[in-house]
């Protein structure tokens, strides 16, 4: 790769239903900072050159108040709304729907602002500094002049997911001897059962998993090109709801993992798997907000993040 610094994308449009608030604005750390914080100062010290916030309209000035003001001046920063109405050309909101369409569509909001090689995570989870390094590493080998897109997924151990406080929905992924995803299946309701993760379908039958299943906590890296293959994917999304007799278009949406699946079922991705041993930490149940605020504290105390974390 180039001298040319990748560019972190942050999703940050949700309001976090589970845990009952804005999770992206919750202070979390020992002098009030918020968990999208610590992913960018970890992006940061890996080499990231910017910040792109992807957030909606209603929540920009609590936003740009309580995160933008505290990482403005650290490093460059940009944002982009993901609107019900952001459409393709000939394309109108389905009568009654009112949310925005999924995780793909809000990366495809970037198109225009993102021209680098770029991340994707959420706003409202702990990676830890080791996934950013891999990304940096991985935009920077020189990869396969085959015409393919070749994306990264940073996938972590499950029992390093998990929480004590309900279940928790993860996507098990599979790979291949040369590390390439081949399949990523959605286990909606994974929960500790006797000390070992255990997954149901029916909410009766309990299989167990291995604690070190490979899951994947939406961790993305990206080609440069890549948004303009989002977009056709999206359009062709839409247009599978005006023909699909089984699809609902007022609920219906274009996930991030069902874009990079249908890249690599059509030739036209890979997706090398890497793996972190770092724990992650989120806030799915308000019963979390503890637990990630005593982590981040020892890792403070610790000396692996300064107090305050952006110290003069």
């Amino acid at each position: 790769m180039s001298a040319v610094k990748p560019t972190l994308v942050i999703m940050a449009a949700g309001m976090g239903s589970r845990f009952g608030g804005l999770k992206q604005v919750t202070p979390v750390g020992p002098h009030g900072e918020k968990l999208i914080e610590y992913a960018i100062y970890d992006a940061r010290k890996a080499g990231f050159g910017k910040v792109v916030f992807i957030i909606k309209k209603a929540i920009e000035e609590e936003f740009k108040a309580t995160i933008g003001r505290a990482v403005e001046g650290q490093i460059p920063v940009e944002y982009v709304f993901q609107e019900l109405d952001r459409l393709p050309d000939g394309y109108t909101i389905p009568e009654g729907r009112e949310k925005p369409w999924g995780t793909g569509h809000a990366v495809l909001c970037c198109e225009g602002v993102v021209d680098t090689p770029f991340a994707v995570i959420n706003a409202d989870d702990y990676y830890g500094s080791e996934c950013f390094r891999l990304l940096a590493d991985f935009f920077r080998k020189p990869q396969a002049d085959d015409g393919k897109l070749h994306v990264a997924m940073v996938g972590y151990e499950l029992c390093n997911t998990m929480t004590e406080n309900g279940s928790v929905s993860r996507g098990v992924c599979e790979s291949d001897e040369n590390h390439l995803l081949t399949s990523i299946v959605e286990r909606t309701r994974i929960e500790w059962k006797d000390g070992v993760p255990a997954f149901t379908e029916d909410g009766d039958n309990w299989e167990t998993l291995p604690e070190t299943t490979t899951v994947s906590m939406n961790c993305w890296g990206f080609p440069a090109g890549a948004l303009s293959q989002f977009k056709q994917l999206f359009v062709d999304f839409l247009e599978g709801l005006k023909t699909d007799a089984a699809a609902n278009p007022v609920k219906a949406e274009f996930f991030l993992p069902f874009a990079v699946d249908s890249l690599m079922k059509a030739g036209i991705a890979d997706t090398t798997v890497m793996t972190t041993p770092d724990k992650w930490y989120g806030m799915t149940y308000k019963e979390d907000h503890q637990t990630v605020i005593g982590a981040l504290a020892s890792m403070s105390e610790s000396g692996k993040y300064p107090a305050p974390l952006w110290k003069a």
